[in-house]
């Protein structure tokens, strides 16, 4: 069988998500072109024909870069242009559904358009949440016949995993009785750190809580920051941050300190964050939206938070010191997590992933 080309596009190097899936790709003799820039990628478009496979993965990079509207519209051509050269040759296009839409997007209708396009002329359409279809209706329809469903991978043996929670807790200054709430990731506004200060704001102070805060974060939305923990204090609430890409060694330190993961989102449709709480053991909290119920709702480990009424929810959750900070509750929350990384381990995910793959190239 002659070389099979899997041009993946935007390929962040960087991002453990896409470097664990393409694992079982390359073992079976997938040649993977990445690419970052636009003009990288209509290259490797051009050399792809019969038995190809195009992997559109985040939209992001093609209109909402451009600078203004011109810019865009421009973009979006030339990418509709190159991606309909490939298929014709017999290439097959698959995209995965990362977002809704993307954060913060710019260009909404042209980014509307391409989504549109991209529904519409794909071969497959992974979803990695069950609801995907549904969640995202309002905006643009996808065919239920091009929908195949790959789980998020776990994280599972991919970070360091050898720093005990004792260690982990005493390199922060934690005590025992603290109560230590981890919110890891890129820190941006759609992610809710005001509802979840505001929560932890509602906690009574016996409870002791300590924001844990780690992530890229823009020198805007460090500012604000800095005005909702009103310059590193709140209270009697201590915060403690990192505002910078955490490595990989260092991850298990926040992870394993942490009592609790809350997810304070506004709008999330997947999170690698989440399965980096679950390859730890780690309790979380979600919104509960009904496609996230839809994939996590039989998930002990996880609790829900009201959406209505954010704030107050997430401080009732975190006052339950059962659930969340000590006794056999957070024992078993701790206990499944596990489970459910395991059972998301990245190679296998991955030789499902390949398996897609394999078979819409075979349907050229």
């Amino acid at each position: 069988m002659p070389d099979r080309q899997l041009a993946v596009f935007p390929a962040y190097r960087d991002n453990p998500y896409l470097n664990l899936m393409l694992l079982a790709p390359r073992a079976r003799g997938w040649v993977v072109l990445e690419s970052l820039r636009t003009e990288v990628l209509e290259q490797h478009l051009a050399r792809l024909g019969s038995g190809d496979v195009f992997h559109m993965q985040w939209t992001a990079p093609i209109v909402q870069r451009a600078d203004d509207a011109t810019e865009a519209r421009a973009r979006l051509d030339r990418f509709r242009s190159a991606v309909d050269g490939a298929r014709g040759r017999g290439a097959r296009l698959v995209w995965t559904v990362h977002n809704v839409l993307p954060h913060d997007a710019r260009h909404l209708e042209l980014e509307l358009e391409l989504n549109r396009y991209l529904a519409g002329a794909a071969d497959v359409v992974h979803v990695m949440n069950v609801a995907t279809a549904e969640a995202v209706a309002e905006h643009y329809p996808i065919d239920p016949a091009t929908v195949e469903h790959v789980p998020h991978p776990s994280y599972q043996g991919v970070h360091p995993d050898t720093v005990t929670r004792a260690e982990a807790r005493a390199s922060f200054g934690l005590d025992d009785a603290d109560l230590a709430v981890l919110a890891f990731g890129q820190m941006r506004p759609y992610k809710g750190l005001d509802v979840l200060v505001d929560a932890v704001r509602r906690l009574p102070a016996e409870r002791r809580p300590v924001l844990l805060l780690a992530g890229r974060t823009t020198a805007d939305d460090r500012a604000t920051i800095d005005g909702l923990l009103a310059d590193g204090t709140l209270g009697d609430v201590r915060a403690v941050r990192e505002h910078d890409h955490v490595d990989d060694g260092d991850v298990q330190r926040w992870f394993r300190a942490a009592d609790v993961a809350v997810f304070p989102y506004r709008r999330v449709l997947n999170s690698g964050s989440l399965h980096l709480a679950a390859s730890f053991g780690l309790p979380a909290v979600l919104p509960a939206e009904p496609h996230l119920l839809a994939e996590f709702g039989d998930e002990p480990w996880i609790r829900w938070f009201d959406t209505a009424q954010p704030a107050a929810s997430i401080a009732a959750l975190l006052g339950d010191g059962a659930a969340v900070h000590d006794g056999p509750s957070h024992d078993e929350a701790a206990r499944t997590a596990a489970a459910f990384s395991r059972r998301l381990a990245p190679f296998p995910v991955s030789r499902r992933y390949a398996d897609l793959l394999d078979e819409v190239a075979a349907s050229a």
